[in-house]
This record gives C-alpha cells, sequence and structure tokens, in this order.
C-alpha cells in the first residue's frame, strides 16, 4: 500500500512536469492562424489522461499547478486569467460530459477545446473592454474542434497504453 502512494505521487509529479513541457513546447510553435496567442492545446493530452486515469479532483489539481506554474514561467497575468478560466471552464464541460456516458474521450475533448476557447473570448472580451472580439471566436470553434479532436485521440491511445498502471 504505501508502494502505491508514493507511484501515485510520482505520476502526478510526471503529469504535471509533462503538461508543463507540452505548455512551453507550444510557446515555440508558429501557428498560421490570425488569432493571437491561439495555441494547439498539447497540455490537454494530459488533462484528458488524468481525467480518465485518475478522476476529477486529481485531474483538476494537475490542470490547476500546470496553469499556475506555466503562467509562472512562461507567461504573465493576462495568460494565467485566460488559462485559469479556459482551463476551468472546459475541465468542468469534460467532466460533466464524462459523466453522462454518452460520449467517449475524443467527443469529450472536442467540447473540452471549444469550450476552452469560447471561455477565453469572454475573458479577453472583459478584460480588453470590448465585444469585437467575438469575430475571433468562429475560427476557434473549429480549430478547437479539430485540436480537441487530435487530443482526444491521442489522449486515447494513450490510456491504453497506461491501462495497466498500478494508479
Amino acid at each position: 500500500m504505501k508502494n502505491l502512494g508514493i507511484r501515485r505521487i510520482s505520476f502526478y509529479a510526471l503529469l504535471i512536469a509533462l503538461a508543463m513541457i507540452f505548455s512551453y513546447v507550444e510557446t515555440l510553435i508558429p501557428l498560421p492562424f490570425f488569432v493571437p496567442g491561439m495555441k494547439l492545446g498539447l497540455a490537454n493530452i494530459v488533462t484528458m489522461v488524468a481525467l480518465y486515469k485518475m478522476g476529477t479532483v486529481d485531474a483538476a489539481v494537475i490542470s490547476g499547478a500546470r496553469i499556475l506554474l506555466s503562467a509562472l514561467l512562461f507567461g504573465n497575468a493576462f495568460s494565467l486569467a485566460y488559462s485559469l478560466a479556459g482551463g476551468a471552464v472546459s475541465l468542468f464541460v469534460m467532466i460533466l460530459l464524462k459523466k453522462t456516458r454518452k460520449f467517449g474521450i475524443t467527443g469529450v475533448s472536442v467540447a473540452g477545446g471549444v469550450c476552452h476557447n469560447i471561455a477565453q473570448i469572454g475573458v479577453a472580451a472583459l478584460l480588453l473592454e470590448t465585444g469585437e472580439l467575438i469575430y475571433y471566436l468562429p475560427v476557434l470553434i473549429v480549430t478547437g474542434a479539430i485540436t480537441g479532436c487530435l487530443i482526444g485521440i491521442i489522449g486515447g491511445i494513450l490510456l491504453k497504453k497506461l491501462a495497466k498502471a498500478p494508479f
């Protein structure tokens, strides 16, 4: 039993570190879109794995830790606000959809990606005091769906590989 706790903590640390690496790598990838600050959401692979492998509380802690640490290391107050809003809303939606058992991991991930972008546009509109940012929403919904699909597929593959892991 004692060994299981150490493995779980180690897995927690590994997932947070991996998510932070993905967050950093995303800052290095130039995207050919005209939406400022747009990213692929690679760190959400880790959130999906945590949600399905470990549970809702663990996924929330891992996602929150990644968001806070990444903002401190690679971002600023605005990126923290956007990431927290997007991360919280998307995780909430993903938890709800997962609980319905009507959606697979890819469907849950697509909804999370889309909701993440909607939440970020909402926060940006509030912080910048302009509603004109809504014009970015169609592009962000499409890209959120595409990246959510890819992240869901990758997350599903990883979950199959981790099926026998004891945590």
